[in-house]
């Protein structure tokens, strides 16, 4: 180094101290910033994406993406997003299809006019580990993964998340999924409120799922019906699912590897009647015939059923195995060739899906936790009709009063769905047209319910 040098690197040095004391030095921006995603369109809010560690011994590392609220987000609620599967992702089918600010068209990003971070500071998190960018350096981690390893990685990361984003530990702070979050989203919350009791630390303000698995006999067992009263099936064929083999009977024989001859039988009736070409998650969606639905493919083994009309799961794999958007992501692929919906390396103990969470959610309601269950009425897999029975028994269960009667209600001038409360605490409500993943399919009718849930108001009754 020469003289010239040393003076020039001495003089920088006595300018940065002297600001320093003066106090006019701007903050380093955050490491986990996005400066602007490929083909993003201007906006005014701030993203960021990043990794959390949460089991240091085997090197697991969560994979999130942040958007925060497009105004005046230390005044929003923060909102957790958790896809399910097990083992599909929140970034690509959450936030990049269904109620992120961006989805993919080509080889630019698009605005969506109903964002959830309209509302709220959004938190999309890739969860378990194998799921999209998540990984673990130890590939054994793969093959243990279940419901109690999920929520405790989960709430490690939440924990951990909060030490990158401390202006957000005080935020209310709400817990938001669909399908198999059914089951994430319950048990983590029960974890949180065993760590509140030690130490106050999350400000939970409340809960909300979509289409979820909370009980598993009841919610699968209402597809025969669905399936009948939509015309999917004939009646021979209903009459045999409704008495020789129900859907729950045979997901267990499938997942513990002795499927019987009757429920071979009557599911290929039902696959050669419903149809390959119809989706199950959206039944009066047309399929994209280039792309397989993959979103909570446990749900349903064995099927080749294709996806959503406009192929937006083309897009979405398409635009984050760029190498360009996976720089501005700050993401990697370890262990992995390529970003997958739902991963390929994720070895998830199935049979979880039979344990209730119906349960939690008791539990929570019990607290006085706000509940929100809600159904896009074309699903198939999660029918409606299940889901309002479990959501109806265990309000009788728990002696809840009906507070708001079933009725319908509104988004814009058209009717949103319907939608029945009991105690002012728990409620369930239908998105009408909507699938599975209701953000997806109906937009606009999955942003007026998520704003009445934030703000603890009723649906609109009229328009």
């Amino acid at each position: 180094m020469n003289l010239q040098t040393s003076k020039t690197m001495a003089m920088a040095i006595f300018l940065f101290l002297f600001c320093v004391s003066l106090g006019i030095v701007a903050a380093l921006p955050h490491p986990d910033k996005i400066i602007q995603l490929p083909g993003q369109p201007q906006v005014g809010f701030q993203q960021f994406s990043g990794y959390v560690t949460v089991d240091d011994k085997k090197q697991k590392s969560l994979f999130y993406y942040f958007v925060e609220a497009e105004t005046n987000p230390a005044s929003k609620p923060l909102v957790l997003w958790l896809n399910g599967g097990p083992g599909c992702s929140s970034v690509g089918v959450g936030a990049f299809s269904e109620n992120g600010p961006f989805r993919p068209r080509g080889q630019v990003l698009v605005r969506n006019e109903y964002s959830w971070n309209k509302e709220a500071n959004m938190l999309y998190l890739e969860s378990p580990i194998g799921v999209g960018f998540s990984y673990s350096n130890n590939t054994s981690s793969y093959e243990t993964v279940n419901d109690e390893v999920t929520a405790r990685d989960n709430l490690v990361f939440l924990l951990r998340w909060f030490q990158k984003f401390p202006q957000y530990r005080k935020s209310n702070l709400f817990l938001t999924g669909e399908s198999y979050a059914g089951h994430y989203v319950p048990q983590l919350a029960k974890l949180m409120m065993v760590f509140n009791k030690k130490q106050q630390i999350f400000n939970l303000k409340g809960v909300a799922l979509g289409n979820p698995v909370l009980e598993f006999a009841t919610d699968f067992n209402s597809r025969a019906e669905y399936f009948w009263s939509h015309g999917l099936i004939s009646d021979p064929t209903y009459r045999m699912f409704s008495s020789a083999c129900n859907y729950s009977r045979y997901v267990s024989e499938y997942y513990r590897g002795s499927v019987s001859p009757i429920c071979s039988r009557v599911m290929s009736l039902v696959s050669r009647e419903t149809s390959k070409f119809v989706d199950k998650y959206g039944v009066t969606l047309d399929v994209c015939i280039s792309s397989v639905l993959s979103q909570s493919k446990i749900i349903s083994p064995q099927e080749n059923v294709e996806k959503l009309d406009v192929c937006v799961e083309d897009e979405i794999i398409n635009y984050l195995n760029r190498k360009d958007v996976r720089r501005a992501l700050h993401a990697e692929l370890v262990g992995v060739r390529r970003w997958a919906v739902c991963s390929n390396i994720l070895d998830y103990q199935l049979l979880d899906i039979e344990i209730p969470t119906i349960s939690i959610i008791g539990m929570l309601v019990k607290e006085r936790i706000p509940v929100l269950i809600y159904s896009g009425d074309q699903d198939s897999v999660i029918p409606l009709i299940g889901s309002r029975a479990t959501v109806h028994q265990l309000a009788r269960r728990m002696q809840l009063n009906t507070t708001v009667p079933y009725r319908v209600w509104f988004a814009g001038q058209q009717v949103g769905g319907w939608t029945h409360v009991y105690d002012n605490i728990l409620s369930f409500a239908t998105i009408r047209g909507a699938s599975h993943e209701a953000p997806f399919s109906q937009p606009e009718r999955s942003l007026v319910l998520f704003r009445s849930f934030l703000e603890g108001r009723p649906l609109p009754e009229f328009f």
